[in-house]
């Protein structure tokens, strides 16, 4: 086999040529079992939802579920009192499916109901895995299938959505926190209520939590026991397509937090001895359970449980036209050891054979497949690991992801806040955590996430300001603190945003420092939703200072936006100083520079750029952001002559650079320059 594009691009790689040619094979090897032997393709295998679970036909309805341990299957529900009823009884099909076709009157929008499954040795009522609306009942808290046809079903307006990646600007978030009230947010009024926000404050797709349906509403969504249905307890099916919809309309992606990782132990509501083994959809033994998450680890091994997992993928993409997924945890699917424990210090420990090849195979032949039912999907990992080849195309020895997720940049702002003076905050530390990246593999960058802001963690702004965001967030109240943590905050995430190689994500409500953590309702706390909102009355206030963090990110994403496919320009370090704490580097015409000092202003300070005319496009330190407005921003900058540099085509651009401020100057176009020259000589003449 001649190398992979994977190893011919990183040289270190080499020594492990047979490991990755050989999952690769595996690979290749996997979707010949699975699509008998490419006589379909991996969507049509992955057609299942079409199949399974419960649809209405020209006279009734049909339903089939896939239970190979059941010796019995009835479906009980409102229809039949809840009871045994042979009118409901399964038939057993070939390879461990059951089928039962039901007369028209025997079922009716929004019944209720489940299964009761028996098997040698007992017997239990379960949801079925394929349904696609799962409700809980509000005084019993009990969770049951919901028959769903309604008369009108949803018409998509938009039928074909391209969503716009250069770049990708992502606001990540959740429907039942986007509410201002203390309850469940909606579908609905997150449809109405934020994502004009997200319109307006220039990100051009959202990442949802929490969509899969979940019995615990405190898990954020992580702990999933009906893959195929949304949510309800935001609304309806119809109401997140409306959702998703308008979105679209709006020129917004939405990509969808999807969780293959693991699934909740829950038997009732989930698929834990869903026909009473305990291996149906899991793993067997001591891999069974997850020794972090309390749930269970799915067996990728088994072909039944990939079908079900690639037509989950595309059963959302088709069927709710959602644009992509950012998968969860791929870093514990990676390893057996589920990466805990594990240190990641060289390429050798991503191919010492403790990694999960099965895993890994339904990783890449998931991408494969998404790409493949919509070709302009996004796919996102978020893996901790720094797996090599994980957002490198499947052709290619790659996993086939479009991005991972930088998780390293949150660890490091969140570590230098804890743990370093300001005096301590190094340039050239910086500008190595937010650029250090494999050359072939884009990024999603971010200063924070849902992850930072959960009970236990605080936010950036909270980790900054503290306790002083309760008594000195009014407009005219000058406070120290909080005047530091308005300056680094603007800082730190210009730092971010500009140094992306694909995306940039920011989690709702913290663009404008959003006060304190998430913490969802729970006996610990009252069952209080005080904490599990957002409150954008803060930033709709003038008189508070929350809309200054609003405002600059507002405008860093349009200068961002403003630059064609400005993740792929390249970054030049025009100058590093420790001692000084000053970093500037330049990306196409844009130059940034950083003065992290928390008491040096610098006047005339001096960077080598291509020669010109520089005007400022954005300024932490500006009023309207909250800062002191001590450079007058109006002012052009013109290059200096060097003869030292007369080769390069550059010379001295000197600016003033205020203590603990970040500034971004445009190199002015020629032309712009030239016609502003005629018309002073113009006036001159005059």
């Amino acid at each position: 086999m001649e190398s992979l594009n994977l190893i011919k691009n990183d040289p270190w790689l080499a020594p492990y040529k047979a490991a990755i040619e050989g999952r690769y094979q595996y690979v290749v090897d996997k979707e010949k079992s699975l699509t008998n032997n490419g006589r379909q393709t991996l969507s049509e295998l992955a057609s299942g939802y079409l199949y399974f679970g419960l649809h209405k036909v020209s006279k009734g309805w049909i339903f089939r579920e896939w239970a190979p341990n059941a010796k019995a299957i009835y479906l009980i529900g409102t229809f039949n009192g809840w009871q045994k009823d042979d009118r409901y009884k399964m038939n057993r099909q070939d390879n461990g499916v059951w089928e039962i076709v039901l007369e028209e009157g025997l079922l009716h929008h929004e019944d209720l109901f489940k299964l009761l499954v028996e098997w040698d040795g007992g017997s239990g009522e379960r949801i079925p895995a394929w349904i696609r609306r799962v409700v809980q009942d509000e005084q019993t808290k009990i969770f049951s299938a919901q028959v769903w046809a309604p008369e009108n079903p949803y018409n998509f307006k938009i039928k074909k959505f391209k969503p716009n990646t250069a770049p990708l600007l992502i606001y990540e978030c959740h429907i039942g926190m986007g509410s201002s009230e203390e309850k469940v947010g909606t579908y609905s009024e997150f449809r109405k209520n934020v994502l004009p926000r997200v319109l307006k404050d220039g990100y051009n797709a959202i990442q949802i939590m929490a969509i899969q349906e979940h019995p615990y509403y405190g898990s954020f969504g992580y702990h999933v026991s009906s893959f195929f249905a949304a949510s309800s307890r935001f609304g309806t099916p119809e109401e997140l397509k409306e959702l998703i919809d308008e979105a679209h309309s709006m020129g917004i992606a939405v990509i969808m937090d999807i969780v293959h990782s693991h699934a909740v132990k829950n038997e009732i509501e989930g698929l834990g001895r869903f026909d009473g083994s305990y291996n149906q959809y899991f793993l067997s033994g001591e891999r069974r359970e997850h020794p972090a998450w309390d749930s269970l680890c799915f067996d990728y091994g088994k072909n039944e449980v990939l079908h079900f997992l690639l037509s989950n993928c595309k059963f959302w993409l088709e069927e709710y036209k959602f644009d992509g997924f950012r998968f969860d945890g791929v870093t514990s699917m990676l390893y057996y050891s589920h990466g805990l424990g594990e240190a990641f210090c060289n390429y050798g420990d991503y191919f010492n054979g403790h990694q999960d090849g099965d895993a890994i195979a339904y990783l890449t032949l998931a991408n494969k497949l998404i790409h493949e039912v919509n070709k302009n999907a996004i796919t996102i990992a978020e893996e901790v690991s720094g797996m090599p080849g994980l957002a490198v195309k499947y052709e290619d020895g790659g996993y086939g992801f479009d991005y991972r997720m930088a998780m390293n940049i949150p660890d490091y702002w969140i570590k230098t806040i804890k743990e370093k003076k300001d005096e301590d905050w190094h340039p050239s530390s910086i500008w190595w955590e937010t650029t250090n990246r494999r050359a072939d593999e884009k990024t999603i960058s971010y200063a924070e996430s849902h992850d930072q802001a959960l009970v236990g963690d605080k936010t950036i702004i909270f980790r900054l300001i503290d306790a002083e965001m309760y008594w000195h967030m009014q407009k005219d109240d000058h406070n120290f603190i909080v005047e530091r943590g308005i300056a680094l905050h603007k800082m730190i995430r210009l730092s971010t945003a500009s140094t992306i190689n694909g995306g940039y994500l920011n989690f709702m409500g913290n663009e404008f420092g959003h006060p304190e953590w998430i913490d969802f309702p729970r006996e610990g706390n009252g069952w209080s939703y005080k904490y599990a909102r957002r409150q954008w009355g803060l930033v709709d206030n003038p008189d508070l200072k929350y809309h200054f963090l609003g405002n600059f990110d507002e405008e860093m994403l349009a200068l961002i936006s403003s630059v064609k496919n400005f993740q792929d320009t390249p970054i030049q370090k025009v100058w590093d100083n420790d001692g000084d704490q000053i970093l500037a580097y330049m990306r196409k015409d844009l130059v940034f520079v950083f003065n992290y000092n928390p008491t040096k202003s610098f006047t005339d300070y001096g960077f080598l750029v291509p020669k010109g005319e520089y005007e400022v496009v954005l300024n932490t330190d500006a009023t309207r952001f909250g800062g002191f407005g001590l450079s007058d921003d109006s002012i052009r900058h013109f290059t200096q002559f060097d003869p030292l540099y007369k080769g390069e085509k550059k010379e001295w651009l000197k600016i003033y650079i205020p203590a603990r401020s970040a500034v971004v100057l445009r190199k002015v176009k020629a032309k712009a320059t030239t016609a502003k020259a005629k018309t002073i000589n113009s006036k001159t003449k005059k």
